[in-house]
């Protein structure tokens, strides 16, 4: 069983990489349910088709598909926020109880960690074995980003967190910086680095057409393109990207897409107007599908976040689909991301998080040496390859639940 908040047809980082290692198990022989909340991700609004709705099945590529209520708000104050954790956990223990069969393993995806209570609750109605899955360090993260301040809350989140390690059978983690990061604090326990990835069939630059998606952005064929797509939240910090966008403007060929939703989407558009610049464009999500042809129109990927020690064991998961179709990365990640696709890879540049001279610097840079970028493009699809195929990380993944 899969235990997650965010699951297709929601567009994200966490929705893709379960949803492709759910199907890689299944095609192992594996039997996978997911246990989801109706579908409402970025844009906190429940899609149409499941407004209403306290509970659906379905079944897609042979996932049993389990979508439970949640409770939703665009509201940021923490009382919403906790509503919508909580509403999803009391829901998916429900029915993860009642509507389920048998279960050996338990994967719970975190965060939110409070989805933990849920994990716990099923591990014991199940008599199953826990997979506690860490792709962002919570309560961590939330403590130095300031989403969270409130003393009690954070005391309450670092014992959930701390007990729901103890009670894991296995602890993965997306990255090796949030592995070791665990390791540290709690000596007794392996974590398992379980890092994302990209499927390469379907990200093959050869074989796809870029389309009219140049055109229908008023962007000319000359011009050169450089992409953020993601989640347009606190952690990234794309202010960079406007203010390089702002200094560089007297290049009429540069041009900037930021494409995506999120909680700081309408005060960045508010700051482009301040600005008054024209060579960006802010583009709504768009669906996977449609994906592989936005990177095909484009000539570079910039991938910031904000300047914490925190993110130095962050991967963007956005990295590996760009390199996958031969995008060049300005990467703006310090620690094991450079280390992984800068100093090894060969896949980009890289710029001092926060550092607007030095994004504007790497920004000149690749853009105007075509070569340069074409074979750091070359390199980054290599590179992933090699060390991030999914169906690799699937198969060796397995290896490890058999062991349990």
């Amino acid at each position: 069983m899969i235990l997650t908040q965010y699951f297709p047809p929601e567009v994200g980082a966490p929705q893709n990489r379960l949803f492709e290692l759910a199907v890689r198990l299944k095609k192992h022989g594996i039997n996978v349910s997911v246990i989801t909340a109706m579908p409402n991700y970025p844009k906190m609004e429940v899609h149409e088709s499941y407004k209403g709705k306290k509970y659906c099945y379905e079944e897609t590529e042979g996932l049993k598909i389990h979508r439970t209520w949640i409770y939703v708000s665009k509201s940021k104050g923490i009382i919403k926020r906790l509503l919508n954790y909580f509403s999803f956990v009391f829901s998916s223990a429900w029915y993860g109880s009642n509507k389920t069969g048998p279960v050996d393993l338990i994967l719970c995806e975190s965060p939110p960690l409070f989805l933990g209570y849920s994990a716990l609750y099923l591990k014991r109605r199940k008599k199953a074995k826990l997979i506690f899955n860490v792709s962002d360090l919570w309560p961590e993260s939330a403590e130095k980003l300031g989403v969270v301040t409130n003393s009690f809350m954070l005391k309450m989140a670092y014992n959930l967190e701390a007990k729901l390690y103890c009670k894991s059978e296995l602890i993965t983690g997306q990255t090796q910086g949030i592995c070791s990061n665990i390791q540290i604090r709690f000596p007794d326990k392996k974590p398992y680095w379980l890092p994302n990835g990209v499927d390469l069939n379907y990200y093959k630059p050869e074989n796809i057409e870029a389309g009219d998606f140049r055109t229908k952005n008023n962007i000319l064929p000359k011009d050169f393109v450089f992409l953020y797509a993601g989640i347009i939240g606190i952690a990234q910090g794309l202010d960079i990207i406007l203010h390089a966008a702002n200094a560089v403007k007297a290049y009429p060929d540069l041009k900037f897409v930021l494409l995506g939703n999120g909680p700081e989407k309408p005060r960045l558009l508010n700051l482009q107007r301040q600005l008054d610049i024209t060579n960006v464009v802010f583009i709504d999500s768009v669906s996977k599908s449609e994906m592989p042809s936005v990177l095909k129109s484009v000539n570079a990927a910039i991938i910031p976040l904000k300047k914490l020690d925190l993110f130095k064991g962050a991967i963007p998961s956005k990295i590996f689909e760009s390199l996958a179709m031969k995008l060049p990365v300005l990467l703006g990640v310090d620690g094991e991301a450079r280390e992984l696709f800068i100093n090894k890879g060969k896949c980009g540049l890289y710029f001092e998080p926060e550092n607007t001279n030095d994004l504007i610097s790497k920004i000149k840079e690749i853009s105007s040496d075509v070569n340069l970028a074409i074979q750091m493009g070359e390199n980054g699809r290599k590179y992933v390859a090699e060390n991030f195929n999914r169906d690799t990380i699937a198969s060796k993944f397995i290896e490890q639940l058999n062991k349990l």
